[in-house]
């Protein structure tokens, strides 16, 4: 696992290069304390990948819950193949419920992170979108932790331009989320609570960057 690892980490910087995407990284603390919680990151698009890649070192034992769709979007799915990323049928509920299930056992063993975009779907339209409940539903009956993280806006990306500029992009762990003591009623409070918070962060930081590249480019 750790050549696979050093294999898709380079992989990623290579083409991050090639790209012009930089990449920024606060709240590493919340990141490098050893111990099991569950990561819950905004999905705009399948750069989200390369930019998990960029701060894997920092988190050291982490997996990650994707469609399984994203295999195919390469080569970010090869390297997500690489470092071990569970792969779900979200047209079978049932069976992603048991996979997901059967790795939070996994991880609170051996103090491993979970990744999951909450959102589902990636869509690169400068907000974060509504949650689904399953990573929630996870977080409470593991009682493991939220930790949120926030990707800020691909402003430098547009599918209906075909436009691909170089950019900035800000990663922002938060502080952890308690889930002790709650239970399945407390569900959408706890994803209402963690999508405030994110979504605070995000309009924050992508106004940063955003407002940096307008004055670099001036």
């Amino acid at each position: 696992m750790t050549f696979n690892f050093r294999l898709a980490s380079s992989m990623c910087s290579c083409f991050t290069n090639l790209l012009g995407v930089r990449w920024e990284l606060r709240g590493r603390e919340h990141l490098e304390q050893d111990r099991a919680c569950i990561i819950v990151a905004n999905h705009q698009s399948s750069l989200d990948v390369m930019g998990m890649f960029q701060i894997w070192p920092v988190m050291d034992k982490c997996t990650v819950v994707g469609k399984k769709e994203l295999f195919y979007a390469w080569p970010f799915g090869l390297a997500a193949w690489l470092c071990g990323l569970i792969f779900i049928d979200r047209m079978n509920s049932e069976k992603a419920r048991n996979c997901i299930n059967t790795a939070t056992n996994h991880i609170k063993d051996k103090k491993i992170k979970l990744w999951i975009f909450p959102e589902g779907t990636r869509r690169n339209t400068g907000q974060i979108h509504p949650f689904k409940k399953g990573a929630f539903h996870v977080a409470i009956s593991s009682q493991l932790p939220i930790l949120p993280v926030v990707f800020s806006s691909y402003y430098f990306l547009s599918f209906k331009e075909k436009r691909f500029d170089s950019g900035q992009v800000m990663i922002t762990a938060l502080p952890p989320i308690s889930t002790e003591g709650l239970k399945t009623d407390d569900v959408s409070h706890l994803m209402q609570k963690t999508q405030n918070v994110m979504t605070e962060v995000f309009q924050a930081t992508s106004r940063e960057v955003q407002l940096s590249s307008t004055c670099t480019a001036s």
